[in-house]
Protein backbone atom coordinates (compact mmCIF):
# COMPACT_ATOMS: atom_id res chain seq x y z
CA UNK A 1 0.00 0.00 0.00
CA UNK A 2 1.45 3.58 -0.76
CA UNK A 3 -0.06 6.47 1.02
CA UNK A 4 0.71 9.97 -0.54
CA UNK A 5 0.24 13.47 1.78
CA UNK A 6 -0.10 16.20 -0.65
CA UNK A 7 0.38 19.61 0.91
CA UNK A 8 2.92 22.33 0.62
CA UNK A 9 4.75 22.20 4.10
CA UNK A 10 2.12 24.19 6.05
CA UNK A 11 1.77 23.03 9.71
CA UNK A 12 -1.75 21.65 8.70
CA UNK A 13 0.17 19.20 6.19
CA UNK A 14 2.81 18.23 8.71
CA UNK A 15 -0.40 17.42 11.25
CA UNK A 16 -1.62 15.12 8.52
CA UNK A 17 1.85 13.43 7.70
CA UNK A 18 2.36 12.68 11.66
CA UNK A 19 -1.18 11.53 11.85
CA UNK A 20 -1.05 8.97 9.10
CA UNK A 21 2.36 7.32 10.38
CA UNK A 22 0.82 7.02 13.95
CA UNK A 23 -2.28 5.13 12.15
CA UNK A 24 -0.05 2.60 10.47
CA UNK A 25 1.95 1.64 13.50
CA UNK A 26 -1.39 -0.35 13.77
CA UNK A 27 -0.66 -2.59 10.86
CA UNK A 28 1.70 -5.35 9.88
CA UNK A 29 0.95 -4.71 5.83
CA UNK A 30 4.07 -2.89 4.34
CA UNK A 31 2.73 0.65 4.22
CA UNK A 32 4.72 3.20 2.22
CA UNK A 33 4.33 6.97 3.11
CA UNK A 34 5.11 9.75 0.88
CA UNK A 35 5.42 13.18 1.31
CA UNK A 36 4.49 15.55 -1.95
CA UNK A 37 4.77 19.35 -2.01
CA UNK A 38 5.73 20.06 -5.77
CA UNK A 39 2.84 21.85 -6.55
CA UNK A 40 2.55 20.44 -10.52
CA UNK A 41 2.45 16.49 -8.78
CA UNK A 42 -0.17 18.29 -6.17
CA UNK A 43 -1.92 19.61 -9.30
CA UNK A 44 -1.73 16.00 -11.49
CA UNK A 45 -4.53 14.92 -8.63
CA UNK A 46 -7.04 18.01 -9.43
CA UNK A 47 -6.41 19.09 -5.50
CA UNK A 48 -7.28 22.58 -5.13
CA UNK A 49 -6.81 22.95 -1.58
CA UNK A 50 -4.29 20.61 0.75
CA UNK A 51 -3.70 19.11 2.60
CA UNK A 52 -4.99 16.31 0.91
CA UNK A 53 -4.68 12.30 1.17
CA UNK A 54 -4.19 9.35 -1.59
CA UNK A 55 -4.52 6.15 -1.26
CA UNK A 56 -2.95 3.52 -3.44
CA UNK A 57 -3.85 6.46 -5.85
CA UNK A 58 -7.02 7.09 -5.03
CA UNK A 59 -8.22 10.42 -3.63
CA UNK A 60 -9.36 10.33 -0.33
CA UNK A 61 -9.63 13.23 1.76
CA UNK A 62 -8.66 16.87 0.84
CA UNK A 63 -8.75 20.03 2.59
CA UNK A 64 -9.01 19.15 5.92
CA UNK A 65 -6.73 17.40 8.46
CA UNK A 66 -7.69 13.48 9.04
CA UNK A 67 -7.91 12.18 12.53
CA UNK A 68 -5.60 8.99 13.32
CA UNK A 69 -8.90 7.37 13.96
CA UNK A 70 -10.11 8.58 10.63
CA UNK A 71 -6.72 7.29 8.47
CA UNK A 72 -6.66 3.95 10.62
CA UNK A 73 -10.37 3.43 8.91
CA UNK A 74 -9.72 4.18 5.49
CA UNK A 75 -6.39 2.23 5.36
CA UNK A 76 -8.94 -0.77 6.52
CA UNK A 77 -11.23 -0.09 3.96
CA UNK A 78 -8.67 -0.18 1.36
CA UNK A 79 -7.38 -3.50 2.97
CA UNK A 80 -10.56 -5.07 2.88
CA UNK A 81 -11.50 -4.41 -1.38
Amino acid sequence: MEIKILGTGCRKCNTLEANVRKAIESFEEDIKVIKISEIGEIMSYNVLITPSLVIDKMLVASGKVSTVAEVTEMIKGKLND
